[in-house]
């Protein structure tokens, strides 16, 4: 492909993330150009599965569909790319190493919301938690760069599992509507909360224990997250910061104020999000 081909291809991925990754761009943002491009292109590759999934098809649908993406990758990686998504993907796999199976992984988390809308423990949330979102987070980390080995690998799955728990409970009314439920199923029972309440959006004394227990467990992996920050390059350090940070405030958000999540989509203003990206610049110079 041509150079300007290329570059047409990794503007496509930024139009992508800029038009839909309102919470990560702030934190790419930070990134050196070519490896902020590289993140582009996996965000542009991560949405377009989620957006199968969620595109309210019917599920032998969307299943046709999903497998249609996955083979697509297939022909990406074999050199063959068939759109400018997975043009910016295979050149940014190519150049960062990143290794395939954590792009089929996360097609095969995504492939979970089409047959299943109830998990019964944490544990079993943790296995879709890490296939739609430790995954990202381990192959942004190839894009990063990073020393510590294993050990920066499972603090960046760690720093996913938190994001993710963040999700789910921000988009509790919207998985509702699509009949998914994330929260475990057994934790509902030891608060006393049921399914239908859930679903019809009842504020109760049971419901808000609920969501300060999923807080804090959220909390917990974010602070082990976090620990990844060293062993990362300097502009990683403050664009995983940022991420962290920006999210961390709307997991605040929803502690002060469980009820909202059924009234609005939570999220933080745009001088919000700047702010918090300039602190994180800032912090990862002194580090």
């Amino acid at each position: 492909m041509s150079e300007n081909g290329l570059r047409a291809a990794y503007d496509h991925c930024q139009e992508i993330t800029r038009r839909e990754a309102k919470n990560f761009y702030y934190g790419f943002m930070l990134l050196p150009n070519g490896r902020r491009r590289a993140i582009y292109s996996v965000y542009a590759f991560a949405r377009g599965a989620d957006d199968i999934a969620d595109a309210g098809l019917p599920p032998p649908e969307a299943a046709s569909q999903l497998a249609a993406y996955r083979r697509s990758l297939e022909e990406c990686l074999a050199g063959r790319p068939a759109s400018p998504v997975f043009e910016a993907l295979g050149r940014t796999v190519e150049r960062y190493r990143i290794p395939p199976r954590y792009l089929f992984e996360l097609i095969t988390g995504v492939e979970t919301d089409l047959t299943r809308t109830r998990y019964e423990t944490f544990e079993e949330l943790m296995d879709y938690c890490y296939h739609v979102a430790s995954v990202v987070g381990l192959i942004c980390l190839e894009i990063f760069g990073y020393e510590g080995g294993e050990s920066a690998r499972q603090r960046a799955a760690d720093l996913g599992i938190a994001l993710q728990l963040t999700n789910i409970l921000r988009d509790i009314a919207e998985d509702g509507e699509r009949g998914r439920i994330y929260l475990p199923l057994e934790e509902l029972e030891w608060f006393g909360y049921s399914q239908e309440e859930l679903l019809a959006g009842r504020v109760t004394p049971e419901f808000r224990r609920l969501i300060a227990f999923q807080v804090d467990r959220a909390r917990r992996y974010y602070a082990l997250g976090r620990k990844l920050l060293p062993y990362l390059p300097r502009r990683a350090r403050a664009c995983v910061g940022a991420m962290a940070g920006i999210y961390s405030s709307i997991l605040g958000d929803i502690e002060r104020d469980p009820g909202a999540v059924f009234q609005r989509r939570i999220s933080l203003g745009a001088g919000q999000k700047l702010a918090l990206a300039g602190r994180e610049l800032v912090r990862s110079v002194v580090r």
